[in-house]
């Protein structure tokens, strides 16, 4: 069971990385070589990054009231994110260690706990599923809310450990390997 929605959860992502790493690709074709300057204003502070991250972590758990559709769009839009992310740094010909130093330190940690968050997200309405098929005498076991709950504070650990290197480690590492 757990197999098939970690392999579920990962597809799902794949599609929106491969979406955005396809897209960025055809998007900058488009403007053959010009450049697109665009300023963005980003709060870089613990408490700015750890919100936002943590409202992903719940979009995705919501998944288990929404039956899924919540972990799914969010599971396609923050993998299309990841991909165009690389993508576009691949178009600007940025150094591979560029990529690696503005990811990785966090990324170790972000990217894992947004797709525990997201098997979590599908757990409850697989186990639902389940019980429609007759697979299953109850629709929710005990067990299944343990599981879920286990997941996501999983989840919630690691997006607040990511958070943390984002904003304190990533910077510094990222300078180190640039310079």
């Amino acid at each position: 069971m757990k197999n098939l929605l970690i392999i579920l959860t990962i597809l799902i992502f794949s599609i929106g990385f491969i979406s955005g790493f396809i897209f960025i690709n055809d998007f900058s074709k488009n403007y053959k070589g010009e450049k697109i300057n665009q300023k963005l204003d980003i709060k870089f502070n613990f408490p700015f990054i750890l919100t936002n991250n943590l409202k992903v972590i719940f979009l995705m758990l919501a998944g288990s009231i929404t039956f899924g559709l919540s972990t799914f769009i969010n599971l396609i839009y923050n993998g299309f994110n990841v991909g165009v992310l690389i993508g576009s740094t691949f178009q600007t010909n940025e150094p591979l260690k560029l990529i690696l130093a503005l990811i990785l330190p966090h990324g170790i940690f972000e990217i894992p706990a947004l797709l525990i968050s997201a098997v979590a997200g599908f757990k409850i309405p697989y186990e639902i599923t389940l019980y429609l098929l007759d697979k299953k005498e109850k629709p929710i076991t005990e067990e299944d809310i343990k599981e879920f709950l286990k997941l996501a504070l999983i989840s919630i650990i690691l997006i607040i450990i990511a958070a943390f290197v984002e904003v304190y480690i990533t910077p510094k590492v990222a300078n180190y390997l640039l310079t």
